[in-house]
């Protein structure tokens, strides 16, 4: 039978479903969820983000800590034709508010514990109609907005909403930057350029359906969001915390579903580093691990080979506005200090001088990136894209 090329992001979801239905997709919190549950829950909601009036290009805010619901909300969204926006749940009012404005968000799907952000962001905000919340939504007071109980919208049941045929070009995500030195800018990415970029991670990673991946990052943070989309579109596992301040929950975790694959940053490695140290950490099932958002310092192999001694280490350099940039290969780590390693696959990186000349070998230049993964732009910014 003829293997058709995944084309959208929801086809990922939907693929692993048919091929592992009791498989578990997600553990969290000690509970596993299969992909038969995923892909129930998510089509469910994105049914309903239809009936609300979401259609193809509209902006969902998803408002959440990492959890089953915001899993499930990021795949619905984009189910429903909608472009998702993933909010780090540490955004106070004021840049939430931003976002929301600045998006043009119809529908913010979020959490009761977040009450006094919404309460205080939301009012001020143009264009939501409804919010769906997990938890209990009496204290929330705001008037002329919609609430939703999330998992009501998960529960209805009506086999005659009809799904919108999404294409590689349609607008997927807006993955807003930190906005540490101004606010915001939001990073246009197609099905395309996501598709692009996770198959070309699973590709140099060497990832495969027998793979766990271990969550500690914010799935607001793209580098936590591509876990997410990698483990679901090999059809692996996903192991999920909501952060790595309790050191101690992370390794229980680690000790009772031995993931074989851990994504950190170089804050995460110092900590672990620290604490072996002390009192000696070793996780002999880990096979691969990643690093990015910062370099990982050479200083660092030493204690890492001990930590993960079976473990292939791979350096990565990456940008908001194209995902992934470059690579080192595991194997040239101890032969290459300083590498950041070559072009992901399917791309190509090079440095320019400021005229657009080829830079001699050993001299600084202007980083080039050419590939399908390299963004349409910044959402209403056609001045800086």
């Amino acid at each position: 039978m003829l293997n058709i090329p995944q084309r959208v992001l929801g086809e990922a979801l939907k693929r692993s479903a048919e091929r592992f239905p009791d498989k578990t997709s997600i553990i969290i919190k000690s509970r596993e969820y299969q992909y038969s549950s995923l892909s129930l829950d998510a089509n469910r909601l994105a049914a309903h983000l239809v009936r609300s009036g979401i259609r193809k290009g509209d902006r969902v805010a998803v408002y959440m800590s990492n959890s089953w619901e915001c899993i499930v909300a990021i795949y619905a969204v984009t189910l429903s034709g909608g472009v998702f926006m993933v909010i780090n749940p540490q955004t106070r009012a004021d840049k939430l508010e931003y976002i929301l404005n600045d998006s043009g968000a119809r529908i913010l799907i979020s959490e009761n514990i977040f009450g006094n952000e919404l309460s205080r962001a939301v009012p001020d905000s143009q264009k939501i109609s409804e919010i769906i919340v997990t938890g209990n939504a009496e204290k929330l007071s705001l008037p002329g907005v919609k609430l939703t109980l999330f998992e009501d919208a998960v529960s209805e049941e009506d086999e005659n909403t009809r799904l919108p045929a999404v294409i590689p070009n349609d607008l997927a995500a807006l993955i807003y930057t930190s906005g540490s030195t101004g606010f915001p800018k939001g990073v246009m990415m197609t099905h395309q350029s996501m598709v692009f970029a996770s198959w070309s991670l699973i590709e140099y990673l060497r990832l495969s359906e027998k793979d766990r991946l271990i969550l500690l990052l914010p799935l607001a943070f793209d580098y936590g969001l591509y876990q997410l989309l990698m483990a679901i579109t090999t059809g692996g596992s996903l192991i999920v915390e909501q952060s790595f301040t309790f050191q101690a929950s992370v390794y229980k975790q680690m000790e009772a579903y031995r993931p074989t694959v851990f994504p950190g940053v170089p804050t995460i490695y110092a900590m672990m580093i620290a604490a072996s140290k002390k009192s000696g950490l070793s996780f002999g099932y880990i096979e691969k691990i990643t690093n990015t958002a910062a370099a990982l310092p050479d200083e660092f192999l030493p204690d890492l080979k001990k930590i993960f001694p079976g473990a292939l280490i791979f350096k990565m350099y990456g940008l908001t506005e194209c995902k992934r940039v470059c690579y080192l290969e595991p194997e040239m780590i101890d032969s290459r200090p300083g590498s950041v390693g070559k072009a992901i696959p399917g791309t190509e990186v090079f440095l320019l001088t400021p005229d657009g000349k080829p830079v001699p070998s050993g001299e600084k230049g202007i980083l080039h990136v050419r590939g399908p993964h390299v963004m349409l732009g910044y959402w209403h910014k056609e001045e800086l894209s």
